[in-house]
């Protein structure tokens, strides 16, 4: 059964003391499995406070970051991807401690809107480091989440077959794609179909809407995105992702361009998110048994 998530920017923009148990304390209440943290700046997590808010709150916790320009893996800079791989093995040294499964996001670049295209020796030094990195990250349980992204977040990955592609480069077994509807309604042919094709190599997914706000309120067919990942047997962790003015600040207003408010009750909006995914991944698994249930006597 899959776990069900919720990104920490539905409730707080940071990771202070009380944002941290702010945050925690709503995810816990909504009635979400685990809460998933920004880790931009690992060295910002308390970890001792961290782990006995989820403690207290009995929820567990995932991380999902975005390298930058100096710590970019894919640039063909050594000493940029130097620091990138510090940047990313800090991040699993605080996944570990407390306990996360998963280390997602844009791990395989900058998180930026480029002006060049990538280079076949950039993938091929963010293969080289994704490699060395997923050997630390086995020793703890962690699996790496590539992200799919939209193309003003990445020249690397704009596609599951591209995620899929870099997987199987890096060739680890706890290195999957992490798909995100939002950035499959930009880049997707066909969003059923990649997440069909993905397979196997899907371990992470992030549900959300085409303007990042209610979930049903935009224009993806979320439906036929949860029959898709029954009928694939996806049964890793969902994370409901959704930004607003609200609440997101700089930097991730500006990279991301969340220039509006699309909602103004976070507890509201979390609590519409996890009932609606229930509702369609049960929709979705009943879909599946009409073959079963239209045989002639």
């Amino acid at each position: 059964m899959n776990k069900l998530g919720v990104h920490a920017l539905v409730w707080e923009a940071g990771w202070s003391h009380g944002e941290c148990e702010r945050a925690i304390a709503k995810t816990a209440e909504v009635g979400y499995d685990f809460i998933e943290a920004p880790a931009l700046d690992p060295s910002s997590i308390d970890v001792d406070f961290t782990r006995r808010m989820l403690e207290k709150y009995g929820i567990g916790i995932n991380f999902s970051l975005g390298l930058d320009a100096d710590t970019d893996i894919s640039s063909g800079d050594a000493e940029k991807a130097g620091r990138g791989k510090a940047r990313l093995e800090e991040a699993l040294a605080v996944a570990r401690d407390l306990g996360a499964t998963h280390v997602c996001g844009i791990l395989h670049s900058a998180f930026q809107k480029n002006s060049v295209p990538t280079t076949a020796a950039g993938v091929a030094m963010s293969v080289d480091i994704l490699g060395q990195v997923a050997a630390v990250a086995a020793k703890s349980g962690i699996t790496l989440g590539l992200e799919v992204v939209n193309r003003y977040e990445s020249n690397v990955l704009n596609t599951a077959s591209q995620g899929v592609e870099l997987c199987k480069r890096i060739g680890a077994d706890n290195v999957k794609v992490h798909l995100d509807v939002y950035h499959m309604n930009i880049e997707e042919s066909d969003i059923a179909s990649a997440i069909r094709e993905t397979g196997s190599y899907l371990g992470y997914f992030h549900t959300g809407d085409s303007h990042r706000g209610y979930m049903g309120s935009g224009s993806i067919d979320l439906a036929g995105v949860f029959r898709a990942l029954v009928a694939s047997g996806y049964t890793g962790p969902i994370t409901f992702e959704s930004f607003s003015s609200r609440v997101v600040g700089q930097p991730l207003e500006g990279i991301l361009g969340i220039w509006r408010n699309l909602w103004e009750d976070s507890h509201d909006l979390a609590s519409h998110a996890l009932m609606y995914t229930k509702a369609q991944l049960k929709a979705a698994q009943e879909t599946m048994r009409q073959a079963e249930r239209s045989r002639l006597p």
